[in-house]
């Protein structure tokens, strides 16, 4: 953030995780902040996950704070804190990012937006692939709606939490009857094997498939950001596999992020919520 000097006109964009050491937000949606002649910063904040409620409340005490982008592990505890929400948010029942309103908070989804635009960008759209999903919390959700929105023709979600994996397996089935599927560790038979797990941020993590099993002509993308190149994406590229990492997610949807805390475009599609 060289350069920047706040002030008292300074807006706040906040960023919550347990860890957070491994966001890149500060830095880089601060800058497209200021290349939009914003006068805005985004402040990194480790918060746990007991005391997140207490956070979002206090923040939405504080004037100049204009939105919260939120990683792991918040994003499902994160989407009972808001007001109003997406559409897609409210299908994945998680959100990554959220603004201040007159109500209250309204969060988005845009996890999925920007895992399928990485890989768009690096030449590999998903339209007829045979897709295959590990992890299926607040980005892993996300990202399963968008490979299915963006006609993949076949997509198996593992998950060792089956009764989760279960659940948004029957949420899709519903939209894409037939297409949604459970799958396993083995990566064997897919065209696209996705990781949307935390493993690979400790050293000492598992690899979350079996990596033997990869075949050269295969895809394989990543959401972790630090370590840059995650052990999986490192295994994958030594089988000649063509890859994408967290990085290459977090950049293709940055700018989307930005739009959103901005209010541009203007949300159109706006769920209420009770309770």
């Amino acid at each position: 953030m060289a350069g920047i000097i706040p002030s008292g006109n300074t807006r706040l964009f906040i960023v919550v995780g347990d860890p957070i050491a491994q966001v890149r937000s500060p830095d880089v949606i601060t800058r497209l902040l200021t290349d939009r002649k914003e006068d805005a910063v985004v402040v990194p904040m480790h918060v746990a996950s007991a005391d997140l409620p207490t956070v979002f409340d206090a923040l939405r005490a504080v004037s100049n704070i204009g939105g919260i982008l939120v990683t792991v592990p918040h994003k499902q505890a994160a989407f009972g804190l808001c007001a109003t929400t997406s559409d897609r948010a409210s299908f994945v029942q998680a959100v990554n990012v959220v603004r201040r309103t007159r109500d209250g908070w309204h969060g988005d989804n845009t996890d999925g937006l920007g895992y399928l635009d990485g890989l768009e960008k690096e030449g590999f759209p998903v339209a007829g692939r045979r897709c295959l999903l590990v992890g299926c919390g607040g980005a892993g959700s996300a990202i399963a709606l968008e490979i299915m929105r963006r006609g993949a023709g076949m997509l198996a979600i593992h998950d060792i939490d089956t009764e989760r994996r279960d659940a948004i397996i029957e949420k899709l089935d519903r939209l894409y009857p037939r297409r949604v599927v459970s799958g396993d560790a083995n990566p064997a038979g897919y065209d696209l094997v996705a990781n949307a797990t935390p493993l690979g941020m400790r050293p000492d993590d598992p690899l979350p498939i079996d990596a033997s099993k990869l075949e050269a002509r295969q895809f394989v993308a990543c959401v972790i950001t630090k370590p840059e190149v995650p052990p999986l994406i490192q295994e994958a590229r030594r089988r000649g596999c063509r890859t994408m990492t967290g990085v290459g997610m977090f950049d293709a949807q940055a700018l989307v992020l930005v739009d959103f805390l901005l209010m541009r475009p203007p949300e159109p599609e706006v769920c209420l919520k009770s309770g």
